[in-house]
């Protein structure tokens, strides 16, 4: 059977280099966060149990390493939406139909060249990688951003580049043909050439681009309003042998959404984020647009806390610009540009916020 291998090396061609080395022996991989300190790197592997790691020093065998089924092609850890950890096995032909549906929507030719400078433990940095391999596409591969050697890679010919919002601020959008943005929502001013996509690392990367499902990617929304998904480039389980697919193959992502009249999709947020206060559906993501607007705030998260009075209060988490807004600013701020009650009921002035390597708020984590 084939084994699972875990990669624990930084970004660069020796990471590519080991992750071809492994699929050609028909070995899946999985990419370790070069960022976790000690305790929590072996808590990893001992979750997610691979057979062998690689590492700057070699490749040495664990004991408790469990087979994967022939055709897996990569195991990604993901901490969803509950901070508990959970192994993502995605197949090498989910990864090809993830990576064909993306170049075909991007046009990719070969006058492109890919930039992968996001996390590689990531399916969104990840995917980067995987996809430039599956259509021989070129390649560069830094170990984590920076500004500066992103600028330096686009000189050079990179054409083709995956950001997150924070990142995408740093740079001269105009440098790229093609950005593609994922992690936490795109910013209200996005660059023409910055494409918002949609997806979990259950479908192996984006699989809606600027509302618009890619092409084999079948999307659904439920009485309940929830987004489901159907498609080729879906997990074929976790690493624990469960499955969040139903009967059908959908994945219930969690999310809630609604197609808006020109027949994109939009994704209103997480299920469980959805502030009700007053009878009244807040979600965060809006009033965070509305605060962040605010010269007083630099960052900014919204999360619901229990209220005797109105079922749930909305309470805002900011990190402040040299002058602290108060909390009566930010209502009046607020209330300028959506409903009252949508204005938070209380203030917590932080240094930073909780927030996923690729910049999405950890709203489980807020107050804590």
């Amino acid at each position: 059977m084939p084994n699972l291998v875990a990669i624990d090396l930084p970004g660069g061609p020796e990471f590519v280099e080991a992750l071809q080395r492994e699929w050609e022996a028909g070995n899946a991989v999985l990419p370790v966060d070069q960022r976790l300190p000690a305790r929590a790197k072996g808590a990893l592997l001992h979750e997610m149990a691979p057979s062998w790691v690689v590492e700057q020093t070699g490749r040495a065998p664990r004991p408790d390493g469990r087979d994967t089924e022939p055709g897996d092609a990569l195991v990604v850890a993901t901490s969803g939406s509950t901070g508990t950890p959970k192994g993502v096995v995605l197949t090498h032909d989910a990864v090809a139909a993830s990576a064909r549906a993306t170049s075909e929507r991007l046009q990719v030719d070969s006058n492109d060249t890919w930039l992968a400078c996001l996390p590689l433990s990531h399916v969104g940095g990840l995917s980067v990688v995987t996809r430039a391999l599956v259509t021989d596409t070129p390649l560069v591969v830094h170990d984590g951003f920076d500004a500066a050697r992103v600028a330096d890679a686009a000189e050079d010919g990179a054409t083709l580049v995956s950001l997150v919002a924070t990142a995408l601020r740093r740079i001269d959008p105009a440098l790229f043909r093609v950005i593609v943005l994922g992690g936490s929502r795109p910013p209200t001013d996005r660059p023409a050439n910055a494409i918002a996509t949609y997806g979990l690392t259950e479908t192996g990367s984006g699989v809606v681009y600027d509302g618009r499902p890619l092409d084999g990617v079948e999307v659904h929304i439920d009485d309940a309003g929830e987004v489901l998904l159907r498609g080729p480039m879906l997990l074929r389980c976790y690493r624990d042998g469960s499955t969040p697919l139903d009967d059908a193959g959908w994945l219930h992502t969690g999310d809630l959404g609604r197609w808006l009249p020109d027949g994109r999709l939009h994704v209103d947020g997480r299920r469980g984020d959805l502030i009700i206060s007053g009878g009244e559906n807040i979600w965060p993501e809006a009033v965070e647009a509305a605060l962040a607007s605010h010269p007083g705030v630099a960052e900014v998260a919204v999360g619901g806390e229990p209220d005797a009075e109105w079922g749930q209060r909305v309470v805002a988490w900011v990190v402040p610009t040299a002058t602290p807004p108060t909390l009566a600013q930010l209502r009046a701020h607020v209330t300028e540009q959506l409903p009252a009650f949508c204005s938070p009921k209380q203030l917590h002035l932080v240094e930073q916020l909780p927030r996923t390597a690729l910049g999405k708020i950890q709203r489980h984590r807020l107050g804590r």
